[in-house]
């Protein structure tokens, strides 16, 4: 498989979706990257944490939600996003052997863990969340991580301290009650986008290659 190659992914007999692949020479493992809810797979982030990956020796494949590809604003129903996420799961393990990672940006993410959660996703031994959300912006809550409980392998929480979707507090205590699957890694003064403020001390690329370079170690740790 080349570098960088499209496909379309088949979700179901009258829905495909548009698919993404980077696939570095040597790769170790696959990230099955799923975008977050109000921008798509090509978004600046996604981009920057594909080709940080292949540079890394990391393969991503990258996809639409349906609602995305039509170009609507309005997220999918749940069921049709999980169907997606297995849809592009299915596809990674059948075109290239390695161990796959799924999860993704914020909604992304959650909708891939909802997936594991239901129905263990074949051949993905871990998931990873680049800003878990776990409540709505004000509106400090965990219900929306209930369903980790019923997921069984490694989970990596990658989350900035003034993430407004997830109280610190609670992000904290949840990677507690998860227990030894949990590792969660905090970027200090980083929002919901791993922004920072220049009072930091830090700059939003030091942050970002930080990141990378956890989500690399924890990839090779359980890969």
């Amino acid at each position: 498989m080349s570098k960088s190659q499209a496909e379309k992914l088949r979700v179901s007999d009258t829905i495909a979706v548009s698919t993404l692949w980077q696939v570095p020479r040597g790769a170790t493992a696959c990230y099955v990257l799923a975008h977050g809810a109000g921008a798509g797979m090509t978004h600046p982030f996604m981009e920057s944490v594909a080709s940080a990956l292949a540079a890394r020796n990391i393969a991503t494949l990258r996809f639409q939600f349906p609602y995305m590809e039509r170009g609507s604003k309005r997220p999918d129903p749940p069921k049709l996003c999980h169907a997606t996420v297995r849809a592009a799961v299915a596809l990674a393990r059948e075109q290239i052997g390695l161990p796959l990672i799924a999860g993704g940006r914020s909604f992304g993410g959650r909708m891939a863990s909802q997936a594991q959660a239901a129905d263990p996703l074949p051949g993905v031994v871990g998931l990873a969340f680049l800003g878990f959300p776990l409540h709505p912006p004000k509106a400090p809550a965990d219900e929306r991580a209930e369903h980790l409980q019923d997921t069984t392998i490694p989970l990596l929480f990658l989350q900035g301290t003034r993430d407004e979707l997830a109280d610190l507090t609670l992000v904290t205590s949840l990677a507690k009650r998860l227990g030894k699957r949990a590792t969660l890694e905090l970027f200090e003064d980083a929002d919901h986008s791993f922004h920072v403020r220049a009072r930091s001390g830090r700059t939003d690329a030091q942050v970002f290659e930080q990141m990378m370079s956890d989500l690399v170690n924890w990839i090779d740790n359980i890969c």
